[in-house]
């Protein structure tokens, strides 16, 4: 008997499928924003359109050997959560009230767009170094789940 994934797992699994389109040589995340069951937005972590890749050109955090979770202005890409807003702003989405699948944990940039987004929940696989982040989420009222696999734990 085939047992049908929760919502959850199937929309982790998408982010997780977005993550492999990532050009980021530190880190590979991708991201989907849902809504009523339907994905909104995907996104993953890159350089903006037109520019060369991390790929190509080299790590500039790397070169400058910046820790992760640090001095997010000094990296040429964008993260997939910020891609997943972009996109849904250009084809003139709204995305409040929706979920974001992460594969990992926003960083206090990308959060303080999806609390001005609206977003009311994120699902994340893996964790960040950026306490901060965490802490307006959660002042905002976002749900946070960590997730693990098919069970996933509030934050």
């Amino acid at each position: 008997m085939n047992v049908r994934p929760s919502w959850d797992e199937y929309f982790m699994n998408i982010a997780h499928m977005a993550a492999t389109r990532s050009t980021c040589l530190r880190r590979r995340v991708g991201a989907i924003i849902v809504k009523d069951k339907h994905i909104i937005a995907t996104g993953y972590n890159g350089v903006p359109s037109g520019i060369e890749h991390c790929l190509d050109r080299g790590c500039l955090r790397d070169k400058e050997n910046i820790p992760s979770g640090q001095r997010h202005e000094l990296c040429r890409g964008l993260h997939a959560e910020q891609n997943a807003i972009i996109q849904s702003a250009l084809h003139g989405v709204s995305i409040a009230g929706g979920t974001l699948y992460c594969t990992t944990q926003p960083c206090v940039l990308c959060s303080k767009m999806l609390i001005n987004a609206q977003i009311e929940r994120i699902v994340f696989a893996g964790p960040y170094p950026d306490p901060l982040a965490l802490e307006m989420l959660k002042e905002a009222g976002v749900e946070l789940c960590m997730w693990e696999g098919e069970e996933k734990k509030d934050e």
